[in-house]
């Protein structure tokens, strides 16, 4: 069915953002433990950061929703992750190389202050530039539709395409420049690349927004409110039970979403480690970048993406008798996603059984992970952003995908924490009385959370959906 040209306006700005993201964090966590930090520190640096990209959504989602309009959020908030990955650029650039590759211990005598300096700083921009960017070009995708249009599910699986196309094309670029311990200022030029990813973004967001960003009347979306709409619409006016029915499903399954993306994320930490160390990454005499792994996830996305939305719409028409149809609801589609990713860990979990630490395995059992979990990433992840967009009251649109991106923030810390008990030393460590001493002992922590979440989402659906209706 025929889609308004805005949400491919959409498509590309975010994909080119996605760019951006993916192609600094794709050497992030290389760059921290090649120069400046230990394994365990950058870990969790990777946590708090991630979780921070994914918290200020709220801010962000709030100031566009009462003062600025989504246009304009986006593009400051554009511009300010440009700044930051420039920073990060400037960091590389002055960089030292500090730490041996053996033991990853820190020689006091290397001075990297500036360094350190720069990257927080860089941080920091790219932090606060997400909360406005991020949310508000989620709101739009669904402001291009009537309330009750069906189009909004195929909506955001398009533009989830566009997401994990520049999550797919960014570690491949930017990875050609992945530094190591001899040459660690060779990270510079995957962060430049990804600052002008950035700038192209918000380029190409302000030459075409008023032309293509209308409702189905024509009229503009994402504008400043006005006076009248404030009082109309940003008041006092209460809630209707309705309203706040809806509301308590979104905050109830993005409680379940944070153990999700706290397994998912793993990807840029603890299995970004056990691809580097413990992985053979030899292809025909070559050894595949470490940072070119994290492609994976997007392009078995990009394929997937039109077979899971062709597979919901097959269920939808399907009947047994005079029954309802054979598609799962929107939360229970995140319980499969939730059961898929379980399901990821449990292979690599079997595939390291009993394997020595010095052992380097397949490069298949990687790869296999990642492609369950992203059947995992879209039953859940595009259609939580279709859920959010449906439930959300008008007036607090913005909002609320902010509160959603908020179980992100959370899921991100949880994974910056969780990625610290990676086995590195052979020394056991414990987590809420749970015992890691080897590679089956972390990813069966994995299994564990996210199989029990799926079972209780499972379990609470059928309430939930009452609660939608």
């Amino acid at each position: 069915m025929k889609h308004p040209k805005g949400l491919y306006l959409l498509f590309i700005t975010e994909m080119a953002e996605r760019f951006s993201y993916y192609g600094m964090r794709a050497l992030f966590t290389l760059y921290m433990v090649a120069v400046l930090f230990t394994m365990e520190d950058a870990s969790e640096i990777y946590g708090t950061y991630t979780g921070l990209v994914y918290l200020t959504p709220l801010l962000g989602g709030y100031i566009a929703d009462r003062y600025w309009g989504n246009r304009r959020s986006i593009i400051v908030g554009g511009l300010v992750m440009a700044v930051g990955q420039f920073l990060m650029f400037l960091s590389a650039c002055l960089v030292q190389q500090s730490i041996s590759a053996e033991g990853g211990a820190i020689d006091a005598s290397v001075d990297n202050q500036a360094s350190v300096i720069l990257m927080f700083c860089a941080l920091g921009c790219l932090i606060l530039g997400n909360g406005f960017f991020k949310p508000n070009i989620s709101t739009m995708v669904g402001d291009l539709y009537d309330a009750q249009d069906k189009r909004k599910d195929s909506a955001f699986t398009i533009f989830y395409m566009g997401i994990n196309l520049g999550a797919f094309i960014a570690p491949l670029v930017c990875g050609c420049f992945e530094g190591n311990f001899s040459d660690p200022s060779r990270f510079r030029w995957g962060f430049l690349i990804a600052c002008l990813a950035m700038i192209v973004s918000v380029v190409i967001f302000a030459l075409f927004k008023k032309r293509y960003l209308v409702t189905p009347n024509g009229e503009p979306i994402g504008l400043a409110p006005t006076a009248q709409h404030k009082e109309k619409h940003q008041g006092s006016q209460p809630l209707t039970s309705r309203e706040k029915a809806h509301i308590g499903v979104i905050f109830i399954v993005a409680t379940f979403v944070i153990f999700f993306w706290a397994a998912y994320e793993q990807a840029g930490v603890s299995l970004t480690y056990f691809t580097d160390s413990q992985t053979d990454r030899t292809l025909f005499g070559w050894t595949v970048p470490t940072s070119w792994f994290q492609s994976l996830p997007a392009i078995f996305c990009v394929i997937l993406a039109p077979v899971m939305a062709m597979l919901w719409e097959m269920l939808g028409k399907c009947r047994i008798g005079s029954s309802k149809s054979l598609e799962q609801s929107s939360v229970q589609k995140q319980a499969i996603g939730l059961a898929f990713l379980s399901l990821g860990y449990l292979v690599i979990a079997l595939g390291v059984k009993d394997i020595d630490p010095t052992t380097k395995v397949s490069m298949l059992w990687i790869t296999s992970l990642y492609f369950i979990h992203e059947l995992g990433e879209l039953s859940l992840s595009p259609i939580g952003l279709s859920m959010v967009s449906k439930l959300s009251p008008k007036r607090f649109a913005s909002l609320l995908m902010g509160v959603w991106f908020m179980s992100t923030a959370a899921s991100n810390f949880l994974a910056g924490k969780l990625s610290t008990l990676y086995p590195d030393g052979g020394a056991a460590k414990s987590f809420l009385g749970y015992e890691v001493s080897d590679l089956n002992d972390f990813f069966m922590l994995f299994v564990i959370m996210a199989g029990v979440a799926s079972v209780l989402l499972f379990i609470i659906s059928p309430k939930l959906n009452k609660m939608m209706k």
